[in-house]
């Protein structure tokens, strides 16, 4: 990928897991943009880990290239340690610009800057309040976002509010795209279950994701209404446990751990009664966006966040309290007139702000802005 070798543009994408991945929001979005940069022309190499990659019933581009380097593969080191691997391969091969994901990327920057490659940086959310990292975790993520606001040629928020933040904190401003959803055709109704008649949530299971009030809330909502819980912690421990137990002591709640099948996601969200949406920290959250797509009626954690994307007319928004979130899901799933009206609401809002052809579009105006400076 020298500069030298070809009129073509180049971009190299950085801290993922791969292409292609379905670990989070980050690969779903490579999933759909490396392959929409390289129909436009674009030479594209997406670096990840060895492993990091899996393609079920997946349509691979081959005109994407995929790296794997080495890393050391913990909670603590993985991402700082494959960023940096990554890196040093990316200043071997001198993209036009590279695309990175995460600020704890952020400390790589220099090495880039050093050797004339722009870099465009999607800051992902504010990860240093995030409760499953600890003490040094959060430092770590703090300085690398101090290090991003300095070296980084561009930035990338997935959100407004998080681009009033960066601007409060770091007095740095960029670029507003969010996360994409795509809409579906109808799908039959998954897993035996009546349509509109179970509520769904979709979460990795980390604290600030209301996943301990949500499951709290399990058993009051189980008494009504089935229950179908999408999700994992990605390294076992209690709230895996605490979801099992959910769904042996209760015949009304399913548990599918974490799902790859991206057609029964959207085949969940499409035909589920009530979507549960927890998350309270970071931007535009890609399960938030992709429930939208499907026009799933939501009942969302009340943030700043969570209501610029719904909009405040778009959702139920509930306090973190089990009681509270039991009684806003079951009041919703008694009220299908309602639940019709937020369809309506949230399915027109994606199509119109949250849209990958959109998002794609975005993103490589942004890389051949920063590509030209």
């Amino acid at each position: 990928m020298s500069r030298n070798s070809s009129k073509r543009r180049s971009v190299a994408i950085l801290g993922t897991r791969g292409y292609p991945s379905f670990y989070g929001g980050f690969e779903t979005a490579v999933r759909v943009l490396a392959p929409y940069l390289a129909e436009n022309d674009w030479d594209v190499t997406v670096y990840g880990r060895p492993g990091g990659t899996v393609a079920p019933d997946f349509a691979v581009d081959p005109r994407v290239t995929s790296r794997a380097t080495r890393g050391i593969e913990t909670k603590s080191l993985s991402t700082l340690s494959y960023g940096f691997t990554s890196s040093l391969d990316a200043m071997r091969r001198r993209p036009d610009v590279a695309l990175v994901m995460n600020v704890a990327n952020g400390y790589w920057l220099p090495l880039l800057k050093a050797r004339g490659i722009p870099t465009v940086v999607n800051v992902d959310g504010i990860e240093w309040e995030r409760d499953k990292w600890g003490r040094v975790a959060k430092t770590v993520f703090r300085t690398g976002a101090a290090a991003t606001a300095r070296w980084a040629d561009s930035l990338v928020f997935d959100a407004v509010a998080i681009g009033d933040y960066w601007a409060k904190e770091f007095n740095k401003s960029g670029v507003f795209i969010p996360y994409g959803g795509d809409i579906p055709g109808p799908l039959p109704v998954p897993l035996d279950m009546e349509s509109t008649r179970y509520v769904l949530a979709v979460a990795r299971f980390v604290p600030e994701n209301t996943i301990n009030e949500f499951f709290d809330a399990v058993p009051v909502i189980a008494r009504r209404h089935p229950v179908v819980i999408v999700g994992s912690s990605g390294y076992g421990g209690g709230f895996d446990q605490r979801a099992k137990a959910l769904a042996e002591s209760h015949a009304n709640v399913t548990w599918l751990g974490h799902v790859r099948d991206d057609t029964l996601l959207l085949a969940l969200w499409q035909h589920s009664g009530v979507y549960f949406h927890g998350h309270s920290v970071g931007g535009t959250n890609p399960a938030l966006v992709q429930a939208m797509a499907c026009g799933a009626s939501v009942v969302a954690r009340d943030t700043v966040f969570n209501r610029e994307v719904l909009s405040p007319s778009g959702g139920k928004f509930v306090q973190p309290q089990p009681q509270a979130i039991a009684d806003t899901v079951n009041a919703l799933m008694d009220n299908p007139g309602e639940r019709a009206r937020l369809s309506g609401v949230v399915a027109a809002r994606a199509a119109e702000m949250y849209s990958w052809e959109l998002v794609s579009a975005s993103y490589e105006a942004e890389l051949d802005r920063v590509r030209r400076k």
